[in-house]
């Protein structure tokens, strides 16, 4: 198996991957682990990668230009795993992973995965993956440390990694709502455009926009985080109206 890692900070994975079962997976050619900085691939002569976010807000978000050229390029240059590869983004709306996940990917002949920073993707680069997924209901830095856990585990589902598979259960107990859509520059980004609220300015408009769009992705995402949230009487006529 080859797995890709795209990531701000490659450095991190080193040590890691370079001792024990992984290391030895690598040693023996069982598993190929490469690093892709997406930073590499910034066209602006300071090498940014993320902007402010568009309506406003604190923090910074990832754009879509640096991470789309860097996974287009590893797809370009992996071709023959094409059909074989399951491209993954870190988020919180996904499901969360689990021991039958890893068993899952571990079919794949090439995993790609996208480590984010920061507060998070430009909501374009979600368009990159074939599916997302949780490691749970907390806030992490970035995006590498639950890329090691799914590397680990994953990679011990391949044959001649362990003697056996093992399995446990996992609990997740969740009490917030899911995040909004972030976007930033640019304002069109083949085809995809910022929502206009964002750009107006208006700021009452903006939070209501942005309150709805949580309460449409837990609905859609994890719905039974539902009863666990505070909910205002207007989310909840909002909730309501969803469901005609």
């Amino acid at each position: 198996m080859r797995i890709d890692l795209v990531t701000l900070f490659p450095e991190m994975f080193t040590g890691v991957f370079g001792t024990s079962i992984i290391g030895r997976a690598v040693e023996r050619g069982i598993l190929e682990i490469a690093y892709t900085n997406f930073r590499d691939y910034s066209t602006d002569k300071h090498r940014h990668v993320d902007d402010t976010p568009c309506g406003g807000g604190a923090g910074m978000v990832l754009k879509p230009e640096p991470i789309y050229s860097a996974v287009r390029d590893i797809w370009a240059k992996t071709a023959a795993y094409a059909g074989k590869r399951c491209t993954i983004i870190f988020d919180p709306a996904g499901p969360v992973f689990t021991q039958q996940t890893a068993k899952e990917l571990s079919d794949y002949e090439q995993i790609v995965l996208i480590c984010g920073h920061y507060e998070g993707f430009d909501a374009r680069v979600y368009d990159l993956a074939d599916r997302r997924i949780s490691v749970g209901d907390f806030v992490l830095t970035g995006g590498e440390i639950p890329a090691m856990l799914v590397v680990d585990a994953t990679a011990r589902m391949l044959p001649g990694v362990l003697g056996d598979e093992t399995s446990a259960p996992t609990d997740s107990f969740f009490d917030v709502l899911l995040g909004y859509p972030q976007y930033t520059r640019p304002r069109e980004f083949e085809g995809k455009t910022v929502p206009e609220v964002l750009l107006s300015g208006n700021h009452a408009e903006i939070a209501r926009w942005r309150r709805e769009q949580s309460l449409l992705a837990t609905l859609q995402y994890r719905p039974e985080i539902l009863p666990m949230a505070k909910l205002m009487p207007e989310d909840l006529k909002f909730l309501a109206l969803q469901s005609k």
